[in-house]
Protein backbone atom coordinates (compact mmCIF):
# COMPACT_ATOMS: atom_id res chain seq x y z
CA UNK A 1 0.00 0.00 0.00
CA UNK A 2 1.50 3.31 -0.90
CA UNK A 3 0.56 6.95 -0.58
CA UNK A 4 1.60 9.73 -2.87
CA UNK A 5 0.98 13.40 -2.97
CA UNK A 6 0.49 15.49 -6.02
CA UNK A 7 3.49 17.68 -5.33
CA UNK A 8 6.15 15.10 -4.50
CA UNK A 9 7.41 11.80 -5.69
CA UNK A 10 7.82 10.36 -2.15
CA UNK A 11 6.03 7.16 -1.29
CA UNK A 12 5.32 5.95 2.22
CA UNK A 13 4.65 2.28 2.87
CA UNK A 14 3.61 0.41 6.00
CA UNK A 15 6.46 -1.56 7.55
CA UNK A 16 5.07 -5.12 7.85
CA UNK A 17 8.17 -6.65 9.47
CA UNK A 18 7.03 -5.91 13.08
CA UNK A 19 3.58 -7.31 12.29
CA UNK A 20 5.11 -10.56 11.04
CA UNK A 21 7.27 -10.73 14.18
CA UNK A 22 4.20 -10.35 16.40
CA UNK A 23 2.37 -12.98 14.37
CA UNK A 24 5.22 -15.47 14.73
CA UNK A 25 5.48 -14.89 18.49
CA UNK A 26 1.73 -15.50 18.89
CA UNK A 27 1.96 -18.63 16.76
CA UNK A 28 4.76 -20.01 18.94
CA UNK A 29 2.85 -19.20 22.13
CA UNK A 30 -0.27 -21.02 20.91
CA UNK A 31 1.78 -23.98 19.75
CA UNK A 32 3.18 -24.31 23.28
CA UNK A 33 -0.09 -23.77 25.14
CA UNK A 34 -2.36 -26.14 23.17
CA UNK A 35 -0.58 -29.43 24.02
CA UNK A 36 -0.61 -28.52 27.73
CA UNK A 37 -4.39 -28.78 28.03
CA UNK A 38 -5.23 -31.41 30.64
CA UNK A 39 -6.19 -34.82 29.34
CA UNK A 40 -6.80 -38.01 31.22
CA UNK A 41 -8.99 -41.00 31.79
CA UNK A 42 -12.72 -40.65 31.98
CA UNK A 43 -13.72 -41.18 35.60
CA UNK A 44 -16.80 -40.68 37.67
CA UNK A 45 -16.01 -38.42 40.58
CA UNK A 46 -17.80 -39.21 43.86
CA UNK A 47 -20.44 -36.64 44.67
CA UNK A 48 -21.32 -35.40 48.16
CA UNK A 49 -24.15 -37.36 49.75
CA UNK A 50 -27.64 -35.99 49.22
CA UNK A 51 -30.21 -35.77 51.95
CA UNK A 52 -32.12 -38.98 52.52
CA UNK A 53 -35.42 -37.29 51.62
CA UNK A 54 -34.25 -36.50 48.08
CA UNK A 55 -32.99 -39.99 47.24
CA UNK A 56 -35.52 -42.45 45.89
CA UNK A 57 -35.32 -45.80 47.63
CA UNK A 58 -33.80 -48.54 45.47
CA UNK A 59 -36.72 -50.82 44.71
CA UNK A 60 -35.00 -53.68 42.97
CA UNK A 61 -31.35 -53.34 43.87
CA UNK A 62 -29.24 -56.47 43.57
CA UNK A 63 -26.95 -56.94 46.56
CA UNK A 64 -24.35 -59.69 46.55
CA UNK A 65 -23.37 -60.20 50.17
CA UNK A 66 -20.17 -61.99 51.15
CA UNK A 67 -20.32 -63.66 54.56
CA UNK A 68 -17.16 -64.55 56.42
CA UNK A 69 -16.66 -68.25 56.98
CA UNK A 70 -16.60 -69.76 60.45
CA UNK A 71 -13.07 -70.03 61.90
CA UNK A 72 -11.49 -68.57 58.76
CA UNK A 73 -13.25 -71.02 56.45
CA UNK A 74 -14.50 -70.36 52.96
CA UNK A 75 -16.78 -67.40 52.47
CA UNK A 76 -20.47 -67.92 51.76
CA UNK A 77 -22.58 -65.78 49.45
CA UNK A 78 -26.13 -64.53 49.25
CA UNK A 79 -27.98 -62.53 46.60
CA UNK A 80 -30.71 -60.32 48.07
CA UNK A 81 -30.61 -62.39 51.27
CA UNK A 82 -31.02 -65.73 49.46
CA UNK A 83 -28.10 -68.08 50.06
CA UNK A 84 -26.34 -69.05 46.83
CA UNK A 85 -23.46 -71.46 46.30
CA UNK A 86 -20.36 -69.92 44.73
CA UNK A 87 -20.52 -71.90 41.45
CA UNK A 88 -24.13 -70.76 40.91
CA UNK A 89 -23.53 -67.01 41.40
CA UNK A 90 -22.65 -66.18 37.78
CA UNK A 91 -25.63 -68.05 36.34
CA UNK A 92 -27.99 -66.56 38.94
CA UNK A 93 -26.77 -63.02 38.25
CA UNK A 94 -27.05 -63.61 34.50
CA UNK A 95 -30.70 -64.64 34.84
CA UNK A 96 -31.44 -61.68 37.13
CA UNK A 97 -29.95 -59.15 34.70
CA UNK A 98 -31.31 -60.81 31.54
CA UNK A 99 -34.47 -58.68 31.60
CA UNK A 100 -32.98 -55.52 33.09
CA UNK A 101 -31.75 -52.57 31.14
CA UNK A 102 -29.56 -51.21 33.94
CA UNK A 103 -26.92 -53.67 35.08
CA UNK A 104 -26.13 -52.32 38.55
CA UNK A 105 -25.07 -54.54 41.44
CA UNK A 106 -23.84 -53.83 44.95
CA UNK A 107 -21.34 -55.92 46.91
CA UNK A 108 -21.49 -55.97 50.70
CA UNK A 109 -19.00 -57.77 52.90
CA UNK A 110 -19.00 -58.69 56.55
CA UNK A 111 -16.70 -56.65 58.82
CA UNK A 112 -13.24 -58.14 59.16
CA UNK A 113 -13.47 -59.93 55.82
CA UNK A 114 -10.37 -59.98 53.61
CA UNK A 115 -10.62 -57.72 50.57
CA UNK A 116 -9.64 -60.61 48.30
CA UNK A 117 -13.08 -62.11 48.97
CA UNK A 118 -14.74 -58.83 47.96
CA UNK A 119 -12.55 -58.60 44.86
CA UNK A 120 -13.54 -62.14 43.94
CA UNK A 121 -17.24 -61.20 44.27
CA UNK A 122 -16.64 -58.19 42.01
CA UNK A 123 -14.98 -60.52 39.50
CA UNK A 124 -18.02 -62.80 39.60
CA UNK A 125 -20.18 -59.78 38.81
CA UNK A 126 -17.98 -58.92 35.84
CA UNK A 127 -18.31 -62.51 34.59
CA UNK A 128 -22.09 -62.05 34.67
CA UNK A 129 -21.66 -58.92 32.47
CA UNK A 130 -22.68 -56.46 35.20
CA UNK A 131 -21.59 -52.99 34.05
CA UNK A 132 -21.73 -50.99 37.30
CA UNK A 133 -20.66 -52.51 40.61
CA UNK A 134 -20.80 -50.57 43.85
CA UNK A 135 -19.26 -51.55 47.17
CA UNK A 136 -21.40 -50.97 50.25
CA UNK A 137 -19.51 -49.95 53.37
CA UNK A 138 -20.40 -49.31 56.96
CA UNK A 139 -21.68 -45.84 57.66
CA UNK A 140 -19.10 -43.59 59.27
CA UNK A 141 -19.93 -42.40 62.78
CA UNK A 142 -18.63 -38.84 62.09
CA UNK A 143 -21.46 -37.17 60.12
Amino acid sequence: MSFSTLNSNQKSEINVTPLIDVLLVLLIIFMIIVPLTPTGLRAVVPQPPLKAATLPPPEDAVVLQVHSGANGGAASYSINRQVVAKPEIVSRLTTIFATRQERVMFVKGDPGLQFSSIAEAIGLGHQAMVTDIGVLTLKSGAD
